[in-house]
């Protein structure tokens, strides 16, 4: 992009003329439109019929000042593959597997008929799979996506042309003309620049331009990196991050449901609250990792699996969520979810939302969490860094 001039003549650089439309953009698209939780504002949302698969049972929350109303249970897209490991990778020749499509058929059907709108995904085999379950009803979620080997989690991957391609592919394995929101994989470890931001706005808006992308996410594993970001670029309009069963709000008194945070390390700023950030710029949040990753379960699985699963799973799995959206900042949590079983059990987690667990299930939810954070494996210490945000 090449340099503006402001009113005196003097020029302005890529990142203060990137800012400075960006401010312009966000007040238009209504950026001051009220700094209420997401819980709040759907409380008094009275018209259901444009709400897509509505449910009177399901929650549902506006996704900051994007407008969208979201299901507070919604599908990640992350399932059991047959490794036993918690994603698909890519599929050779972008050929989806027959069960594998099956699967995800059978999935996105009880998704929608159990109220979800709203579907996350991050990697070619999901795009690909997902675009096989949606043929026909690609109308019914709410998409966003990204492939992670092609975004601006890796630097050299930090410029138009190839941020383009990303989203071009996304669109093509999905089978879409457009993605209601594109979701960027920033570097996990908050190493990506201002000047990697600012290529994701130029993308984003040449995309959204072309009308094949409509709000723009960025997720990230470092949080003082993700505050800063939100705060720099209101072209954000949506973050993803952690959100645990135990997570605890900065300058919250500790309870059974906001516990004191175990490890401060791993490059936390305890400083300040991002929640109470995300309020004040009226931001969306989609809450990933609810399972702590998969270390939350001991009973481990491959795909394909053809039981109903463990009730003791179900109820932990149900409760965490839960846990979860009593978070009023929080607009959804995204489980990767492998069976129909799964699927209904998740939902449970807003369909029962007015009847709180009781003191015996809230004990036995925060001792297993607690017990699960001592033994996280080494690849997902970086959780720690989300227990007090």
């Amino acid at each position: 992009m090449e340099n503006r001039k402001n009113v005196n003549g003097n020029k302005l650089s890529r990142r203060a003329f990137l800012r400075k439309t960006s401010l312009a953009a966000a007040a238009a698209a209504g950026m001051a439109a009220g700094t209420q939780s997401a819980s709040a504002q759907a409380s008094k949302i009275n018209d259901t019929s444009k709400i897509l698969n509505y449910d009177p049972r399901m929650g549902y929350r506006r996704l900051g000042r994007t407008g969208l109303m979201i299901s507070e249970v919604a599908l990640g897209g992350h399932w059991i593959n047959r490794n036993g490991d918690r994603y698909w990778d890519e599929f050779v020749n972008d050929d989806v597997p027959p069960d594998v499509a099956n699967n995800r058929i059978e999935v996105i059907n009880a998704c929608i008929e159990a109220g979800i709108n709203y579907l996350d995904i991050g990697t070619s085999a999901e795009c690909l799979a997902y675009g096989v379950a949606l043929k026909g009803q690609r109308d019914k979620m709410i998409i966003a996506a990204d492939d992670y080997k092609l975004t601006a989690r890796r630097a050299e991957n930090c410029n138009v042309d190839k941020l383009t391609f990303d989203i071009d592919q996304c669109l093509r394995r999905l089978r879409t003309d457009y993605l209601d929101i594109w979701r960027v994989k920033a570097d996990m470890y908050g190493r990506s620049t201002d000047s990697h931001i600012e290529a994701i706005i130029e993308t984003f808006h040449k995309a959204r331009r072309a009308g094949k992308v409509k709000h723009l996410a960025v997720s990230s594993h470092r949080r003082p990196w993700l505050q800063h970001v939100i705060q720099t670029f209101p072209q954000v309009e949506i973050v993803s991050f952690p959100c645990s069963a135990t997570t605890k709000e900065k300058g919250k008194p500790a309870a059974r449901n906001n516990v004191e945070e175990v490890n401060a390390g791993y490059g936390a700023d305890t400083e300040q609250s991002i929640f109470e950030i995300v309020r004040k710029l009226n931001i969306g949040i989609v809450g990933t990792k609810p399972f702590l990753g998969g270390s939350l379960f001991k009973i481990k699985r491959k795909f394909p699996v053809s039981d109903a699963g463990d009730k003791q799973q179900h109820n932990l799995a149900r409760l965490t969520l839960q846990c979860i959206l009593a978070n009023d900042a929080v607009t959804t949590t995204i489980p990767g979810l492998t069976t129909v079983h799964e699927v209904r059990n998740a939902v449970r987690a807003s369909y029962s939302r007015r009847t709180p667990p009781t003191a015996a299930e809230k004990d036995w939810l925060i001792r297993v969490t607690q017990s699960r954070w001592q033994t996280l494996p080494p690849q997902y210490a970086w959780l720690r860094d989300w227990q007090v945000v």
